[in-house]
């Protein structure tokens, strides 16, 4: 199922997010997501390819060549990324490249130095 707490009215596990707020569609209580991640609940975990637990202000090396969508370049396996910000998307890396300036990266392709 989903990663969400489960409802703290009616404990039901079908809660989804609504922007900034956890919402249970059995009982349609609402209450704040910083509630629910100050209380330990949900928060996300970024690990890199070898399990190592991922922090703001980390420097990491690619794993593997990549090769980003348009642009004529390739990053190279070995590069390192200095003082990395860690988002909640898809891509799940923020950083800058030299290079190649501003970019996302996948936490499966870095690994902690």
């Amino acid at each position: 199922m989903s990663n969400f707490p489960a409802c703290p009215t009616c404990q039901s596990e079908y809660t989804y997010e609504d922007g900034d707020n956890y919402v249970c569609p059995d009982c349609a209580h609402e209450w704040p997501r910083q509630a629910a991640e100050a209380a330990g609940e949900s928060v996300r975990v970024y690990k890199d390819a070898a399990g190592n637990i991922l922090q703001d202000g980390d420097t990491v090396t690619v794993i593997k060549d990549l090769k980003p969508k348009g642009s004529g370049g390739v990053i190279k396996q070995g590069t390192k990324v200095k003082n990395i910000r860690l988002v909640d998307s898809d891509h799940d890396i923020d950083c800058k490249i030299d290079g190649f300036g501003a970019m996302s990266l996948k936490s499966e392709f870095v690994r902690k130095v």
